[in-house]
């Protein structure tokens, strides 16, 4: 499975280059391992995180895409999806089919008809309109849900900043 994997990426990569897609860019952390992107994610306008420069890591499995991508922001952001360790915790990124918990139906899950441009908008989306009932970043989701505009508003305007400090290290 590993080298129609590899052909894939290859594909996703070279067409993200060609027709890149509003709001990230990607490239590979380094050039020998196409199992390992680095997205640069712009934040959404009319957000919180406009004007940001988040930057993320994308770990393919070797038997892409029929499993799905770890991602991790490296960028720090303030996020009720996001872990305190940059984990991203969406839907389409948990392992294909049922959910034990009962919380996500299949189809919104993991399928192997993902690309890295689905995971990018879904991931925009995300930042967009975050979903505080399955947070991955309790604290967050509980500034979100209780205050959007106060404490929540000031610790994301602080991620922007600092990744808009360290996007041009």
């Amino acid at each position: 499975m590993s080298e129609q994997s590899v052909l894939l990426l290859r594909k996703q990569l070279a067409e993200l280059n060609k027709n890149p897609v509003e709001g990230f860019s990607a490239g590979l952390i380094a050039d020998h391992d196409i199992f390992k992107w680095e997205v640069l994610l712009i934040g959404p306008q009319d957000t919180l995180f406009e004007g940001g420069f988040f930057k993320v890591h994308l770990t393919f499995p070797h038997d892409y895409p029929l499993r799905p991508p770890k991602m991790k922001f490296v960028t720090e952001i303030w996020h009720p999806n996001v872990a305190k360790n940059g984990d991203v915790c969406i839907s389409i990124l948990h392992e294909p089919g049922e959910d034990k918990f009962g919380y996500e139906k299949p189809e919104e899950r993991w399928l192997p008809i993902h690309t890295v441009e689905t995971i990018m908008i879904s991931v925009i989306s995300m930042l967009a309109d975050p979903n505080s009932d399955s947070p991955a970043n309790v604290d967050a989701a509980k500034e979100w849900r209780e205050d959007p505009n106060g404490e929540f508003k000031r610790k994301v305007a602080r991620c922007v900043r600092k990744s808009q400090e360290m996007a041009f290290e």
